[in-house]
């Protein structure tokens, strides 16, 4: 058995940042946290047992410096890195420096974060573990003859999506063959200058649909599924309310999506916190997988929240060499908890971002409240990252019970100086179609257009 880590370099920011140190300092591990000159001040980096200054704001310059995190690493000593999410998180030549300088990576080896961002290749080895996937073409597309030719054995609309595309960017929906060429060579071009990767697929464009996701977790040996986050409520693809368990699934739809999950962790060789995200067809009622986040994700919490479970902490337990001490039969799910991505954006100037000062801040408490956030008062909000401030999560019995407990708390918070989305929120959440569950992910735009 590999020594457990004693020192964690944490390279990355915000509510996510501070996540980590949380559960470093639970463990008895050293937080080190590699900022950027605009994060100085920070709650996180106040909080890390040390800190470093990578560089400065602007992320490609700190947090996206490879070699400026690994070095940050090797001078504090650090064991390991925990990218946290976004920035280098599921870079995979950046999981194989750590590996090539003898850091440790909180995370899958590089060889796996590449195979599952390429979700051409990612397809392939789902149906290779069995798992559905969307028809579509098998790899990649680059010729307009062969998307002709997969047009007319899937049918229209079609979707046209970058290989290396992710959080809802390199998309595109094609709706007859007259608009097929040029759609397919501008979702090329845009590919390869979003990602450097022009490599695109086609696949089915399903209209009626869910978006639900499985947290798993391995360790090598032994994987595990903490149930699914229902991720339906989003808006242009981007998440704004997630809940576990989903309002929606029976047991034979639950079953079934927890065992593609773990049988595509077996194949590809798996190891740490991941997700497996699928697509639900309301009208026959059947999933498919679309992608791996090789990660932990934004809206992990939910998934805490109704397992227990800590699911950093199992992170960096594993990541120091040590075995899960949980069977899949100690994993039951309690109740019913939802997630609201709290931004500082305007719902009623189109999402625009709401940069500032924070003048004043409460948080909600009570019973089954959990607020992750960095801000504070007298924060000021950075312009050069994500605009989400802070996560919401409550928990409930049950669904009725977690919705209302929910909107107690958005009413109880208090962010001012900025506007957010947290009225917006608490409509969703008290519009008749979500609390009767039955919707899909068009249902926030629809939402918009008629409140």
């Amino acid at each position: 058995m590999a020594e457990p880590l004693k020192s964690v370099l944490i390279a990355n920011r915000g509510e996510i940042a501070l996540r980590v140190i949380r559960a470093c300092k639970e463990l008895g591990i050293r937080s080190i946290l590699a900022h950027s000159e605009a994060d100085a001040d920070s709650l996180p980096a106040k909080l890390a047992d040390q800190a470093v200054c990578l560089g400065p704001a602007q992320a490609k310059w700190s947090y996206r410096d490879s070699t400026a995190v690994i070095r940050a690493a090797q001078a504090f000593k650090a064991d390991a890195i925990h990218p946290g999410y976004g920035f280098l998180s599921e870079n995979p030549d950046f999981a194989a420096l750590c590996e090539a300088e003898g850091v440790g990576f909180v995370g899958p080896s590089s060889t796996i974060i590449r195979s599952m961002g390429d979700k051409i290749e990612a397809k392939k080895i789902a149906r290779r573990a069995g798992v559905p996937t969307v028809p579509g073409s098998d790899g990649a597309v680059s010729e307009f003859s062969e998307a002709l030719a997969i047009a007319k054995e899937v049918g229209y609309p079609l979707l046209i999506k970058a290989a290396a595309g992710g959080g809802g960017r390199g998309m595109r929906v094609v709706e007859r063959e007259e608009t097929l060429e040029k759609d397919l060579n501008e979702i090329m071009s845009e590919a390869e200058v979003a990602f450097g990767d022009p490599s695109v697929y086609i696949e089915r464009y399903l209209t009626d649909i869910r978006h639900i996701e499985i947290q798993v977790i391995s360790d090598g040996v032994t994987t595990l599924h903490l149930g699914e986050r229902d991720c339906t409520a989003q808006r242009r693809n981007q998440k704004l309310v997630e809940e576990s368990p989903s309002p929606v699934l029976d047991e034979e739809l639950r079953h079934g999506l927890n065992e593609a999950a773990v049988a595509l962790c077996k194949e590809v060789g798996y190891v740490n916190a991941g997700t497996v995200e699928f697509v639900l067809d309301n009208t026959e009622r059947k999933y498919y997988f679309i992608e791996m986040n090789t990660r932990i994700q934004v809206e992990h919490p939910v998934s805490e929240m109704v397992t227990g479970i800590d699911l950093i902490k199992a992170q960096l337990l594993i990541a120091g060499g040590q075995p899960l001490d949980i069977r899949q039969e100690d994993i039951a799910i309690n109740g019913h908890a939802i997630e609201c991505r709290i931004n500082a954006e305007n719902p009623d100037q189109g999402f625009a971002p709401s940069p500032g000062t924070i003048t004043n801040f409460r948080a909600p408490g009570g019973f089954g409240i959990r607020m992750d956030t960095h801000i504070e008062t007298g924060y000021a909000i950075p312009p050069y990252y994500d605009s989400m401030v802070g996560k919401l999560i409550c928990w409930g019995r049950d669904r009725d019970e977690a919705i209302t407990r929910s909107l107690r708390a958005l009413e109880e918070m208090v962010v001012e100086g900025v506007t957010t989305t947290a009225s917006f929120q608490a409509e969703i959440l008290n519009s008749e179609q979500f609390r009767s569950g039955d919707f899909n992910t068009g249902f926030v735009a629809k939402f918009m257009s008629t409140r």
